[in-house]
Order: structure tokens, then C-alpha cells, then sequence
């Protein structure tokens, strides 16, 4: 009995030693700073200076900031615009390039190929193509007689321009759609068509099931990832015109690295990771009804 004792506690010992590095690393890069960002949420930080303690004021100030409420509205914006059609193009992207077609491989590499490219160069791309001048966008327009507006400078189509350019990388869902679509038994399809039932019939009642699984993961990612947007407005916008691209995270960084507030901006942080959360449980919540996984079970 003291052997085995000995054994187990060599062998636990064995394990700590080994995760040691990644403990140590998730203990000081991660875990500390969250919970540091938590205490400086409730105090008045501006790095220079020790921070001191001052309640829920960061909060009260952040609800009652009309910037705050203004990062709000066009986050939610793009969220509710930007994320559905997405997934709209990724899955008929996916509908499209999985049928047996000529040069397959190749338009499924150049679909997904925007998605490598980083999003600084991504956004000073697209800053020239929605040039009013020389952009490839409204060269396009007037091959229909279209006057092309000043997209990136004028407040009512600034948001609507970072919107239409996040499409372009609906590649990167497309491929994930494209691995559900392999995934569906082809034999499920074939008994339903000689049960008569047409190619609609046969998307909604077995394609669109099999794939939810795939379909609520790029739900939640594309939900989390709009609620980060920042890289764009930085580059393309700074926020403008007329603050009509003040995303929520731009709005954390302008108070954190222009302000030197770090006690409000880990507010604004804390209070994003809980609007994320919500959402995401929600979400959750609701795909107990739709979300279909192998065995016929729900989640």
C-alpha cells in the first residue's frame, strides 16, 4: 500500500513538473492581468500614477457617456447586419463548391484566400477601393450610371462600407460550412430523393440539421468577433466621420491609450466581456431547439 502511495505521489509530482511551464505562464499572463484589469475597473488609473480606489464611478461615468452609448449603437449595427449575411454568403458559397464543378480546388483556395490576408493590410486594400476619386468600387458603380458616394467620408455610408468589406471574408466560414456538407451522410440524401422529395425539401430537413453544429459555432465566432472590431476602424476611419465607426472596442482604446485611462477602459472591458457572455448563453440556450448532433441527440 505504501509502494502504490509513493507511486502516485511520483507520478503527480511528474505531472505538475511537466505543466509547470504552461501554469507559470497562464498564472502571470493571464490570470493576473484579468484580475488586475477587474481591481483597476473600480479605480481612476493612469499608469503613471498609483491607481486609487473610487467604486463604481468608472461605471456610473460609462453609462451616462453619450460616446459609450454611441459605440453601443453601431457595434450592434454591425453585429445584426454584418453577422447573418455572412453567414448567408459562407453557406452558399459552401451549397456552390460542394457540387462537382471544373477548377474546384482552385475557386475553393481563392474564396478562402482574403481570410489569410491580415487586417491591416486588409483595411488599407479596401481604403483605396472605396476612394470616391480612383476606388475600384465606384468605378464600378458608373459602368451603370451610378454616382458612387465619398463612403469612408461621409457618416451615412462609413459604417455600411466596413460592413460590406467584412463579406469579403466569408471564405474562412465557408470552409468550416464546406467540412459540415462532406460530413452529411450521402445516404440519407439518396433516400430521400427516391422518397420523392425535391432539392429544398432535402436543405431544410436533412442538409440544414446536420450541419447546425457548424452552423451555431460560426454563430457565437462571428457574434464574438463583431464585437471586437477595431483594426478597421483604426486604420480606415479613426473612428469617423461624425463618429459613425466608434466601435466599442475603438472607443476602449482612444480611453485607454490616448486618455491614459486604464481604471475606466478596464471597465469597458469588463462590462464587454459580459455583454459576450450573455449573448453567447442565449445563443446557447436557444440551440437547444435547432442544434442537431450525430445519433439524432440535441445539446
Amino acid at each position: 500500500m505504501t509502494v502504490i502511495k509513493s507511486e502516485s505521489r511520483r507520478q503527480t509530482f511528474y505531472m505538475y513538473m511537466f505543466i509547470s511551464p504552461w501554469l507559470i505562464g497562464f498564472l502571470v499572463f493571464a490570470l493576473y492581468p484579468i484580475l488586475s484589469s477587474l481591481y483597476y475597473s473600480f479605480t481612476d488609473y493612469d499608469i503613471i500614477h498609483p491607481p486609487r480606489f473610487i467604486g463604481l464611478a468608472n461605471y456610473t461615468e460609462m453609462f451616462d457617456s453619450e460616446l459609450f452609448w454611441k459605440s453601443v449603437t453601431v457595434t450592434l449595427k454591425y453585429t445584426f447586419i454584418s453577422v447573418p449575411v455572412q453567414l448567408l454568403l459562407a453557406l452558399g458559397f459552401a451549397l456552390l463548391l460542394n457540387q462537382t464543378l471544373p477548377l474546384r480546388g482552385f475557386f475553393r483556395t481563392a474564396m478562402y484566400f482574403p481570410s489569410m490576408v491580415s487586417g491591416v493590410a486588409m483595411s488599407l486594400l479596401w481604403y483605396w477601393i472605396f476612394n470616391p476619386q480612383i476606388g475600384l468600387f465606384n468605378y464600378m458603380l458608373s459602368w451603370f450610371g451610378i454616382p458612387g458616394p465619398a463612403w469612408l467620408m461621409s457618416p451615412d455610408t462609413a459604417l455600411y462600407a466596413l460592413i460590406i468589406m467584412s463579406f469579403w471574408t466569408a471564405g474562412a466560414g465557408m470552409i468550416l460550412f464546406l467540412a459540415g456538407l462532406q460530413g452529411v451522410p450521402g445516404s440519407l440524401i439518396e433516400a430521400a430523393r427516391l422518397d420523392g422529395a425535391g432539392r429544398l425539401r432535402i436543405f431544410v430537413n436533412i442538409t440544414l440539421p446536420m450541419i447546425s453544429p457548424v452552423l451555431l459555432f460560426q454563430l457565437i465566432m462571428g457574434l464574438i468577433d463583431s464585437f471586437q472590431v477595431f483594426t478597421q476602424a483604426f486604420v480606415m476611419t479613426q473612428g469617423g466621420p461624425n463618429y459613425s465607426t466608434w466601435f466599442y472596442v475603438y472607443n476602449l482604446y482612444t480611453s485607454a491609450f490616448k486618455e491614459y485611462r486604464a481604471g475606466y477602459s478596464s471597465a469597458l472591458a469588463w462590462v464587454l466581456l459580459i455583454v459576450v457572455m450573455l449573448f453567447t448563453a442565449v445563443i446557447m440556450k436557444l440551440s437547444n431547439r435547432y442544434v442537431h448532433y450525430e445519433g439524432g441527440g440535441r445539446r
